[in-house]
């Protein structure tokens, strides 16, 4: 099973990853802020994850992590 690992005090909640994430998986979490005042982007359905590694590509500040099975992607 893939899955991905975001690290929020970091995100600034741009949502590039939340739109272009084909699963539609990843959403900003409007409940929380971090560190930093931005509501950071969250993960609604990890088992639905295919470890494609949108995501990571596209994040200006290299803040998410993609992993499949046998090690990182």
């Amino acid at each position: 099973m893939s899955r991905i690992e975001i690290d929020q005090d970091r995100c600034k909640g741009c949502g590039l990853c939340v739109h272009v994430c084909p699963r539609k998986i990843i959403v900003l979490q409007q409940d929380k802020l971090n560190s930093r005042g931005f509501h950071p982007a969250g993960v609604v359905a990890m088992e639905r994850c295919i470890g494609c590694a949108f995501c990571a590509t596209i994040c200006p500040d290299s803040c998410i992590e993609v992993w499949r099975e046998g090690g990182k992607a």
